[in-house]
């Protein structure tokens, strides 16, 4: 086998330049082209924060689906970070994925970011640590990260305009130091630039942030992929540090690129160093022919369905739990409430999107996990007041005809959506003969009642239902800024047939195929959307307080839906969409002993926290979310969890503005965003920073100064082994001045094991990274000697025990 370095400066030689620019351009929606002169394959990519999707975006290929970024961050834990990202390795090699489009490591700088349930926190160092455990896991795995979205993308309102106006010291303190730390403990070898301006320059040309900030001071060697459809300009991207330009095959790369150096825009020179750095990546990855991959043997198989059931209850938060009405009573009966806790909501809207092979609701590992007879169900409100893509009750396929009518091929289509992407069409179909295709089959509905049918995506279609005819016309998208509008807009309704529950109809929606000259892939994106009958919200809340009341306990699961969080859009405030508010307030009524298990991303209002017995947050908790939650609510394990981000009011928060004014996002907190900005501005959130109980209690009893390693020693003093986050805070007294500084700051965290009465220690190191700021007048870090408060507790507001360090 050839050296690396060697192998790729030899393979580099021997291509030309429209072979150097063909390689740094998508040839279609996830791949880069093959170049057999050299003896390179194809590299390809795939999304991947929670699951593998692959080339296919298709229930027929399905994938394991981990809980949610903000899950992951929850658990407080690298290594299970590690763990999953061993996994999604796996899963990759199975479908032929050489890189991932993850991690997310953008901040939660406000709560209405719609895609926050992607990102792991609000804090700079909790992400650092848990994004370093993901790309380490994966990359050990044999497989590519990109960690994006590099830099400021931290909302979705005018993601490919906005410009964000960030301050030197925020960018560096908050929103670079995610990357920085991963760049610094793994060296992934990916990074992927975002839609969005920062500071004036757009992010696939920001030659200072990716060439002299990026590669330059942190010494990354990866190669920069653009977010799909980023890339605007061939000689921006190039100096601007950009080196592969997806999707393709029509990009600002390849045949452009080849002509500016031609016309003497660039240097040949210029190109070869994108090229060597996806080289590197093949390399890296064993694409790259007598080249050995950097992991020769991939680690032991893991077993998805488990990992993925013991992140989920590792993640769970139980924010509150008055009289230990958790773990639930042996023998007792549970009314178990909330269309969510039937029809699951296990992951978030948009790219991040899998379609896992299973998925077990909270009443499946329930029914599972109680004796007979002690379980019942109402469903009491359910939030999903909008159309959603077509699923329960649907056997469909798909069927592509030519202009003529006559049958192409066909494709099964387990759901309503259909989301073809360049050459992935059903055999025997090409784009240039394709000319309509019909999602058809049968519904049968488990309501009776008036069912709403709707249409989501852009252009001709003709919707059946029953044998009737109900739209044949042109649908017009809602937005034409953003090119993804088909995968992320709302449906729009066409039809209200009554239908009879039991009763199977046929349904048939007919797409005629065009795609908009400007587009630059081949894509077919629509979907038949669905909503049951919508009963009378007091009488279904009314039938909950009935079963509530009849139970020893009440389980009441309240979520969000992929119209509230998902890709593409912000939110618009933090309530729980639909009635579940109500239904929480008469549940509680009814039943003292009610728990509220809450199925959301990111932060909702909860104005009855106070009125109910028990509170557990559960993210979007993956495939195995219901089985994770009986284990947690039966007391077979306790939650793990600790919040990653503060829960608060909308009133309440700090930092709310996501919506850009004349195309600008000024961040003019600064390095003020999260707790930093609760703390400043004196204001009580619902449940703070790091926040989280277990079924145990602990007492902090000393804690002990060494350099910079601080070593507590705690007591497991309840009655069931238990497992404790020690978060260490650092707080500057009067005597460590610096400009403008949080009244304090996470430093550190580990995870501690005990039993009942045991005593036990941890250490956690402190970087020097800590006690600096960035000096915004000389553009460097500055070490602030002074004396310092080590807080150490159970949440930045439950500080346990203190020392004080001098620096």
């Amino acid at each position: 086998m050839a050296e690396t370095g060697a192998a790729v400066e030899a393979a580099l030689g021997k291509l030309d330049l429209d072979a150097k620019t063909r390689l740094l351009a998508g040839q279609d929606m996830w791949s880069l082209p093959a170049l057999p002169e050299i003896g390179l394959r194809s590299l390809v990519m795939s999304d991947g924060p929670i699951g593998v999707r692959g080339v296919r975006w298709t229930a027929d290929d399905p994938s394991v689906a981990l809980p949610s970024p903000t899950a992951l961050a929850a658990a407080w834990d690298p290594e299970l970070a590690r763990r999953a990202g061993t996994l999604l390795a796996q899963e990759a090699r199975r479908k032929g994925v050489d890189v991932l489009l993850a991690p997310t490591v953008n901040l939660h700088r406000s709560p209405l970011g719609g895609r926050h349930f992607e990102a792991y926190s609000e804090d700079p160092y909790l992400t650092g640590r848990i994004a370093t455990g993901y790309v380490t896991g994966v990359q050990e795995g044999g497989v590519g990260t990109t960690v994006k979205h590099f830099v400021a993308n931290d909302a979705e309102t005018d993601r490919f305009t906005v410009d964000n106006l960030v301050g030197e010291r925020a960018l560096r303190e908050l929103y670079l130091a995610p990357f920085e730390a991963v760049v610094e403990n793994v060296r992934p070898w990916g990074i992927m630039t975002a839609y969005n301006t920062v500071n004036g320059t757009t992010m696939t040309e920001h030659h200072r942030l990716v060439n002299e900030v990026l590669r330059g001071e942190w010494g990354f060697d990866g190669f920069n992929v653009s977010d799909w459809m980023a890339a605007r300009d061939t000689v921006g991207a190039l100096k601007g540090g950009l080196d592969v330009a997806m999707p393709g095959p029509r990009t600002v790369y390849g045949e452009a690129l080849a002509q500016a150096v031609r016309d003497g825009q660039v240097e040949e020179s210029e190109v070869d160093e994108a090229v060597r750095r996806v080289l590197l990546l093949a390399a890296r990855v064993g694409a790259l022919a007598d080249v050995a991959p950097a992991v020769a043997e991939p680690p032991a198989p893991v077993d998805g369905e488990a990992l993925a059931r013991e992140l989920a209850r590792r993640s769970f938060v139980l924010v509150r739990n008055e009289h230990e009405t958790l773990p639930l009573r042996p023998n007792g009966t549970v009314a178990l409430i909330g269309a969510a806790a039937r029809d699951a909501r296990v992951l978030g809207g948009g790219s991040a999107t899998v379609f896992p092979a299973r998925t077990v609701s909270p009443l499946d590992g329930l029914t599972a996990a109680l004796p007979d007879g002690a379980l019942t169900y109402a469903v009491g409100a359910d939030p999903t007041t909008e159309l959603a893509v077509a699923d329960k009750g649907f056997a469909l396929r798909a069927v592509c005809r030519d202009v003529d009518g006559n049958i192409l091929g066909t494709g099964s289509a387990p759901g309503g959506q259909i989301q073809w992407m360049g050459a992935d069409l059903p055999e025997g179909v090409t784009h240039e003969r394709l000319h309509t295709v019909e999602l058809t089959g049968t519904f049968t509905p488990r309501d009776t009642g008036p069912h709403t049918f709707g249409v989501k995506g852009a252009g001709a279609f003709r919707l059946a239902v029953a044998g009737t005819t109900y739209f044949d016309d042109v649908q017009l998208p809602a937005d034409d800024t953003d090119p993804f509008e088909a995968f992320f807009g709302s449906p729009v309704p066409h039809a209200h047939p009554e239908l009879t529950a039991g009763e199977p109809v046929e349904v048939s929606l007919t797409h005629v195929y065009a795609v908009p000259e400007e587009f630059p892939l081949k894509v077919v994106a629509f979907a038949l959307a669905h909503l049951e009958p919508q009963r009378d919200a007091d009488e279904l809340i009314a039938e909950a307080v009935e079963a509530a009341r009849a139970a020893d306990t009440a389980v009441v699961v309240v979520a969000t839906t992929d119209r509230v969080e998902s890709e593409g859009f912000d939110r618009k405030d933090l309530r729980l969409p639909g009635r579940q508010d109500d239904l929480v307030r008469a549940v509680a009524a009814a039943n003292p002993n009610t728990v509220v298990v809450v199925n959301a991303g990111s932060p909702v209002e909860l104005p009855w926290r106070e009125d109910v017995a028990a509170v557990l947050l559960t993210w979007f908790p993956g495939q195995e979310g219901g089985a994770a939650l009986a284990d947690v609510l039966t007391g077979a394990h306790e939650p793990g969890g600790r919040l990653p981000t503060t829960w608060g009011s909308l009133t309440d928060a700090p930092v709310t503005q996501v919506t850009p004014v004349d195309g600008e996002l000024p961040y003019t907190e600064g390095v003020f965003i999260g707790y930093r900005a609760w703390e400043k501005e004196g204001r009580t959130p619902s449940y703070p920073f790091g926040h989280g109980l277990g079924y145990t209690d602990w007492t902090y009893e000393s804690v002990d100064i060494a350099g910079s390693t601080i070593t507590v020693r705690l007591r497991n003093t309840g009655e069931r082994p238990g497992r404790e986050v020690v978060q260490v805070y650092l707080a500057p007294t009067g005597t460590a001045p610096a400009p403008d500084r949080p009244a304090r700051w996470l430093a550190g965290f580990a995870a501690v094991e005990a039993g009942p009465g045991e005593s036990t220690e941890v250490t956690v190191d402190i970087r020097d990274r800590a006690f600096e700021v960035w000096d915004e007048a000389d553009h460097r870090w500055s070490f602030v000697k002074g004396s310092y408060e080590i807080q150490v507790g159970r949440s930045i507001a439950d500080r346990r025990i203190t020392a004080t360090i001098t620096v």
